[in-house]
């Protein structure tokens, strides 16, 4: 993600995440935490269709833990691909950041609300299995994944 896919980015985000309020912000810090955060856009024919935020957790570690801090996609690319594409295509770029910073990555954490269906997308793409869930944490009960010893 670049400055210039800002916009179109908080427009994805304003769509997919209803409830939450002053995208451009979001993004605009989260871009600018670099390189705690890695964001990474997906296009589809030139335009933005969706968004990945992942986030080193507790520290620059040796043995790094990433957050899968949020993924966004247009609602009419929904069941395309279009996700696991973000997933699949930035970890790689994700893992060779970690090897810049003379790290590897150790865990994946994500968490989502109970009744989302990306916990499916989460345990394809990631492995991920759900170990917590917590009642009533934002708008619903949120459930805690982990992908445990991921591959390089």
């Amino acid at each position: 993600m670049r400055h210039a896919d800002l916009e179109q980015a908080a427009c994805v985000h304003r769509l997919a995440f209803a409830r939450q309020q002053h995208s451009l912000e979001w993004l605009t810090a989260t871009l600018a935490a670099h390189p705690r955060f890695l964001c990474y856009v997906a296009q589809v024919q030139g335009a933005l269709a969706g968004y990945i935020l992942w986030a080193q957790k507790s520290g620059f570690r040796a043995q790094a833990v990433l957050e899968l801090d949020q993924i966004a996609v247009l609602p009419d690319r929904h069941g395309q691909g279009t996700g696991r594409a973000l997933i699949d295509q930035s970890l790689p770029l994700v893992k060779a950041e970690l090897a810049h910073q003379g790290a590897a990555l150790k865990h994946i954490i994500v968490n989502t609300r109970a009744d989302n269906y990306a916990q499916q997308l989460y345990r394809s793409a990631l492995g991920a299995e759900v170990v917590a869930t917590i009642a009533d944490l934002y708008s619903a009960d949120e459930v805690f994944m982990v992908a445990r010893n991921t591959p390089l």
